[in-house]
This record gives structure tokens, sequence and C-alpha cells, in this order.
């Protein structure tokens, strides 16, 4: 420490420090609690430790920085020592540290918190017990809780008269936040949603609250309302948020944003973050997924497998998940054998139910009965070593008799049926599906188990046919069968001999029974042997069609009558005359207009006159 105004080899300022000597230990907890304030954990850790003793100061201040570095173990050790060897009026305050660490145990770390008698009496004592119980997934007693702690707030906020409604509101924001968390986590999305969104309109002054409020609806809109996701991420970015969150918080954050950036088409973006998120997890798994998705966007499959299969040998604890995700691929680009074969290479899982069930539906798509069959043997020979008789077993064995008798593989279910009929003697299913599949291979075997069938007797269900057919429910009523007498049966009979009879078929006017039908007649005109095709008429003769100067065959013959016949001297008032006077006025056929040259020319100019305006 220097005098201020003075240099850092100034004898005014080393001069006033020569006349003062403080102890150490004195100004250890100041010295510690401005590093603490000044989020340099470590070295206020490194102070508290330095000191020759450990007062109760430096112990409460010892527990936080403990919980800062998020060393819950230690932590409770030195909040457990205050609570048992102090005496003042601090001790309401211990019990809720120590409650947040039980909490923050049974959270991040998933460790069972241990009942450490703390009565509930104050809203923070409530909320910490509330978290201890979403960590164990026990959401509807942890929602109790929140409710009880917003009374208990309310109530003591309400006894002060200087606080305001706002001021109350604000204090409960944190529960209303946590209460949206669990809504979530239950599948209503909807509520948590409105919950989360008044929140924010309350403007907390908490920027660790808004963060993670805003990172939850990140994650409840996914890939939909992306442009509220980017307003959200600004919120996550505020300063000192990562002083205020756990590291498994933020780390959550920040793979959202990469997530946000896949979503968003922002491939470059994704890809650096999921970059920077692996150098600083190198064992996680999420980042190495958000690069084989943004690799599955972009139509790079082969890439997103051998990312997955590099990560896989490098981490063989995530190996099963990771085998998982690059079946999953394989199916996407329709290659299920080989998706068949990635799941069984899956040892720790190859034998459960819902993988036999997968992989056995798989096999039969693709028509592999074989290695359906070979599927099921091997699940059911691991737990007949480590499990036998249990009821998994025996759900196999049976699944694994109908899948054969469904395929007709009854020879190979008789093994498996008898160990069910074994289990079970009484099963009269079992022992008749092993009747049926003996018939087939060994008859004496099928006679001789066919005697622990129960009798027809026994197997009879007493039920009163008659009633059961004359119920309001019944639709088929069977008639009863009684003797006809008399004239009943005479109409009976007369009733039968009148639908006997047939309607005669009419006949042709035309026809002749002396001349055989025509075989053909049923078949259409154009399939009969003797069709030859339409006959084409003869074209009439028109005026002005065909090539031009062409003549029609009256007129040729006219020309050649008239060019044969003498020339003769007309006379007054003869016929010659007269036809002189004709051909006098006849137009040469070059010079014959067609018939309907002048409507046509009359509509194309009205056509023209429709169109408007045009040309030039």
């Amino acid at each position: 420490a220097r005098v201020s105004g003075a240099g850092q080899d100034s004898p005014v300022g080393w001069m006033w420090l020569a006349g003062c000597s403080l102890p150490t230990d004195s100004i250890t907890f100041e010295k510690a609690y401005c590093e603490y304030r000044l989020n340099r954990i470590e070295n206020a850790l490194k102070t508290i430790q330095s000191a020759s003793q450990q007062t109760d100061k430096l112990k409460e201040l010892h527990g936080q920085v403990l919980y800062r570095l998020e060393r819950y173990d230690d932590c409770l050790a030195v909040y457990r020592d205050l609570i048992r060897n102090s005496q003042d009026d601090y001790e309401e305050e211990r019990k809720t540290n120590l409650s947040a660490v039980v909490a923050a145990q049974s959270t991040w770390e998933k460790v069972e918190p241990e009942d450490l008698g703390l009565q509930e009496a104050t809203y923070e004592l409530c909320y910490n017990a509330a978290c201890a119980l979403i960590g164990q997934g026990r959401l509807n007693e942890a929602m109790e809780n929140l409710q009880k702690a917003e009374d208990l707030c309310r109530q003591s906020l309400s006894e002060d008269s200087d606080v305001t409604e706002e001021d109350i509101e604000a204090e409960l924001a944190i529960i209303h936040g946590q209460m949206a968390y669990i809504m979530q986590l239950q599948g209503r999305t909807e509520d948590a949603l409105q919950l989360y969104n008044q929140i924010i309109k309350l403007k907390p002054t908490d920027v660790g609250l808004i963060a993670v409020i805003a990172n939850n609806i990140i994650t409840i809109n996914k890939d939909q309302n992306v442009f509220d996701s980017k307003k959200k991420v600004k919120l996550t970015n505020a300063d000192g948020v990562e002083h205020k969150l756990s590291k498994k918080q933020l780390q959550a954050i920040e793979f959202n944003k990469a997530l946000l950036a896949m979503y968003t088409n922002q491939a470059d973006q994704c890809r650096k973050l999921s970059a920077s998120l692996q150098s600083q997890n190198p064992e996680h798994l999420l980042p190495v997924l958000i690069q084989a998705a943004q690799l599955c966007r972009e139509k790079q499959h082969a890439k997103a497998i051998e990312l997955l299969q590099d990560f896989a040998e490098q981490s063989p604890a995530d190996s099963a998940q990771i085998k998982l995700t690059m079946a999953q691929l394989k199916i996407a680009q329709g290659s299920v054998t080989k998706a068949c074969i990635i799941l069984r290479s899956i040892e720790e899982l190859k034998h459960k139910p819902g993988m036999v069930s997968a992989l056995v539906t798989m096999y039969s798509h693709e028509e592999d009965i074989d290695s359906a069959i070979e599927v099921f043997t091997q699940a059911i020979q691991w737990y007949q070593e480590y499990q036998p008789k249990s009821p998994v077993h025996l759900l196999l064995i049976r699944e694994a008799a109908n899948f054969k008798l469904k395929y007709g593989r009854k020879k190979e279910a008789i093994s498996d049926l008898e160990e069910l009929w074994k289990q079970n003697p009484k099963d009269i299913h079992t022992l008749a599906q092993l009747i049926s599949a003996y018939s087939l291979v060994d008859p004496e075997k099928a006679k001789v188990l066919s005697k622990h069938l129960p009798s027809s007797d026994t197997m009879s269900l007493k039920v009163d046919v008659d009633a059961l057919e004359n119920s309001p429910g019944a639709t088929y009523v069977r008639k009863k069968g009684g003797k006809l007498t008399g004239e009943n049966q005479q109409k009976e009979q007369g009733d039968v001999k009148k639908k006997k009879r047939k309607k005669k078929g009419k006949l042709p006017k035309n026809y002749d029974p002396k001349v055989t039908p025509d075989p053909e007649r049923w078949l259409p005109m154009r399939e009969r042997s003797y069709y030859r095709g339409r006959k084409k008429g003869k074209k009439k003769d028109q005026i002005g069609k065909g090539t031009q100067g062409a003549t029609t065959a009256g007129a040729s013959e006219d020309a050649s009558k008239t060019a044969s016949s003498p020339p003769t001297s007309p006379r007054l008032g003869s016929s010659t005359a007269m036809s002189s006077a004709t051909t006098s006025n006849m137009i040469p056929p070059r010079h014959q207009k067609p018939a309907g040259a002048a409507a046509t020319k009359k509509k194309q100019q009205q056509k023209k006159k429709k169109g408007g305006k045009g040309g030039w």
C-alpha cells in the first residue's frame, strides 16, 4: 500500500509505512474478502489458508470461497463445523448456506442428499430444499416446496412497510423461475414460456437469473422462433454472468449457442463454437455431436460418421452413445444392415430387450430371418448365464418362439416352447403350440403331448346359446329346424318350384332357326375375322378446292364436247345464241375464288379489330 500521490520509490510513502506495524493476521480477513469481491477466488483461498489462526469470520469466508470453487464436500464440512462450534445470531444464515451446498451436490454432482434435520421455517430454506428435490427428479414435491417458499416470502416481506409490491415481485423472481423450470421438465412448455417472459418483463437486476431464463427460452424455441432466440442470446452475454453461474450452467449456455448457430444456418459460426467447446472439454460428447449434426445438414454423412468413429476410439466410455448415433446416420442413408452391425457391436446393450426388438425389426425389414433368430439366441444365452428364469429371460424365449412360428420355423421353435412349458406346465396355449410344432417333426411325440391337454368337458364354456342368440345385441339368429306339416309343407314346396323357373331369353325379330348364328357375334366388329375396315366415301366436287388451275371432271367433259363440235353461226332467238352469251360471261379457272374466301376474310378483319391496336 502506498500513500496517495507518492511514487513507488517515494521516501514519503515508505516513511509512512515504516511508522505502521500491523500484525499480518489482523488484515488477513480484509485481504481475502477484497480478493473474493474482486472474483479472485483462488487468491482468496490461498490468503485464508495462509492465516495462522482460523477465526469464525475466516471460516465463514472460507465456506463461501469453497462454494464458488464448487468444492462442495469441503464446503459442507466447514459449515457443519461452524454450526456445531458457534453460538451467535447468525445460525439461521449458516443453515441456509448449508442447505444451498446440499442442493448444489444434488443438482450438479447427482449425490443423494442426507437428511440434515433442517426445519423449513424460512423461504430460503424452502427454496433450497426444492432445488435438492429437483436434482433427485422429485418434481411434484419440489413444486409444493416452491409454492410454500412463495407464501413465506410474501408473508415476511409484506410485514415491512417500506417494501413495495415491485420489490416483492423482484424477490419472488428466482422462485418463479424455478417453478417455470419444473414446468419445462414436465413438458408444460407453454406455461413455462409464459412465466419466463413475465420474469424478463420485470427486468430483475440479477444477471445470473436473466441469463438462465434466456437460455431456457432458447431451449424451448429450438429451431422455431429463431429471431426471438437471437435476442435472448444477447442476455446471456451480460457482464458478470461468469461469476454468478456454475461451470455446468455456463457450459450449457455455450452448447446452446452452438446449436442456435446450426439452426440459423451459420455453419462457420457453429464449427467455430463447437471446436472451441471441444478444446475446452475434450472428454465431453456434445461438441462432437454438434459437429456431426452440422456435417449431416451439409449432406456430408461420411465425414460425420468418420468424426464419430475417431472420437469413439479416443473415449471408450462414450462409445455406446456414439455408436447409436452412427447407426441412426446409417439408417438415414438407407444402410439398414450396416446399422445392425454397428448396434450389435455395443456389448453392454445388445442383450437389452429394446435393442433386441430394434434389431429383429430391422432384420425382418431386410428379410434376413436367420440374423433375427441369431439375435434372439444370443440374448437368451446371455440371460441364461447371468439372469436365468428372470421375467425378461422368459419374455425373450416366448417372443423368439412366436417369431419362429410366424415365419414357419416350427422345428427351431420346439426348444423354446419346451423351455416355456417346463416353466409353466399349466400354460395350455404353449402346449398347443408345442404340439403343433411336433406334428411336423415327430407325430408320435405330438400324440404323447396331446394327452396333457384338458378334456373337452373341462374346456367347454357353460353358455346358453339360445339366450345368447335371442339377446338384443345378436346380429344373426339361427332358424329353428322344425318339421313342416300339411299346408305349410305344400306352400314351401310350391315356393321352391317357383324359384326354379327361369325366364326364356328374347330372340331377334329376323331370327332364322335353320341358319347357324355367327360364332363371333359377341366380339366387337373390329375384332372379327371378316372385318376389312371402313370404305372411304368419294369426295364431293367442290369448286376452288385443290391445286391452282385444277378443274372438275364435269367441266372437262363440257370442254371436250365443245372442242369436237363444229362451229356454227348464231341465229337470232336460237339456243346457241344464249349459250354463246353465257360462255362470253364465264370466268377462267385461274380467276375463280373459293366459295368461303369472302367470309373468312371478313372474320379475319373482325379479329384484327378486336385485338386492339397493333403493328405500327
